[in-house]
């Protein structure tokens, strides 16, 4: 799952980014209403976070003109617990408002719920992925492997579910730092190395049909070989 935070209090973006992250989710931030319009109308995300007070352009504008092209659900913040605040950003649009302080679990409940049922239609109710005897489910974050829970930390079920989503696909090294760390490849960091390889241990290591392969000087591939 794909998030935009649009929130121009660093403190409070880099808390945010890091427990979503943690719980799983793929982060972009900016720090400002027009980075973030820009993001929010040309990226694809699963939800967004829009916070009102942004510099350069305020919140319920940005909301306004993402909502001339997309349906993409969106949580609004806001420091003025005002009703006609609230008013006015539901009638722009807004799925759902949180008003400051909050605490961290209230919004990534209030998230996954958003996410969970589409809140406007870019995001359907999650699927079940399978391959083989694998089986990921998005919904409840849970994986399983010839009908066993496979533990997973946060990353290494966002990393599974990648590998998934793009099964019979060499992904490279580069890509997967990119698309999943938010981070330059560099080729003297192990990162990638390493949590592909814890991920292995769990998928693959109890059992006699392999799955996650490497592809000397490519990177990696999920899919089932032989018969």
């Amino acid at each position: 799952m794909r998030l935009l935070l649009i929130e121009d209090e660093p403190k409070l973006a880099a808390s945010l980014c890091q427990g979503l992250s943690e719980a799983g989710y793929l982060v972009d931030i900016a720090h400002d209403g027009l980075q973030g319009r820009y993001l929010a109308i040309e990226g694809q995300y699963d939800l967004i976070v829009l916070d009102v007070m942004l510099p350069g352009l305020d919140g319920f504008d940005v909301l306004a003109d993402l909502r001339k092209k997309k349906t993409t659900p969106v949580l609004m913040l806001t420091a003025r617990d005002q009703v006609e605040d609230r008013v006015r950003g539901l009638h722009a649009g807004a799925d759902d408002y949180l008003v400051k302080p909050f605490a961290f679990s209230e919004l990534l409940a209030r998230a996954h719920a958003l996410m969970r049922r589409g809140a406007g239609g870019s995001l359907a109710e999650p699927a079940r992925v399978r391959l083989s005897d694998v089986e990921l489910d998005p919904r409840r974050r849970k994986a399983f492997r010839a009908g066993r829970q496979i533990d997973l930390t946060a990353q290494e079920f966002m990393l599974l579910a990648y590998f998934l989503k793009r099964q019979g696909e060499v992904l490279s090294r580069r890509e997967l730092a990119e698309q999943l760390w938010n981070m330059t490849f560099d080729s003297d960091n192990n990162v990638i190395d390493v949590a592909v390889r814890r991920l292995r241990l769990k998928l693959d290591e109890p059992f006699d049909d392999k799955l996650l392969h490497t592809v000397r000087g490519m990177g990696y591939v999920l899919e089932r070989r032989g018969p």
